[in-house]
């Protein structure tokens, strides 16, 4: 299939039924809140990203265990506060994921890598990948945590 005739549609088609309610929810409100849409082709099944203000702020990726969404958190340190009402799976996917070279120490990681997330969880002090450090489970657990999740990235784009 060519990169131009993938529909939003054909991604929906390999959702999850059980995550399709959530994705078109959330699908809705990043459209109403002024992002773009994109949809790649990959292994294992589509990439979507949505992108706010020229950068990206959230994609969809399939893996093995189920529909992923990666949230880019720019600006995490002004809803420090929202990060300490996620629940205990999200935080351990969060601590799972690789610490940021740059910031760790800057002369083991390339200048151009951009630089990671700095912030706290429950008195836990964090310095994460920009580009893995918010990739979690669609799941009934975690569905509203995203959707917030993604609403103060919004929000701090603006």
């Amino acid at each position: 299939m060519d990169k131009a005739d993938i529909k939003f549609e054909d991604f929906l088609m390999e959702v999850d039924p059980d995550n399709l309610k959530f994705v078109l929810s959330l699908h809705e409100y990043l459209l109403q809140n002024g992002c773009t849409v994109k949809i790649q082709p990959a292994k294992s099944g589509y990439v979507v990203s949505y992108t706010h203000s020229k950068k990206v702020i959230a994609n969809y990726v399939f893996r093995k265990k189920g529909l992923i969404i990666r949230i880019y958190g720019d600006h995490i340190c002004d809803y420090n506060d929202f990060l300490n009402t996620l629940p205990d799976e999200m935080i351990k996917a969060i601590e799972k994921a690789p610490i940021c070279k740059r910031l760790a120490d800057p002369t083991k990681c390339n200048s151009r890598c951009p630089m990671g997330y700095v912030f706290t969880i429950k008195d836990t002090n964090y310095q994460k990948y920009r580009y893995n450090s918010f990739m979690f489970l669609i799941n009934d657990t975690s569905a509203p945590h995203i959707k917030t999740f993604i609403e103060h990235v919004i929000k701090g784009r603006v």
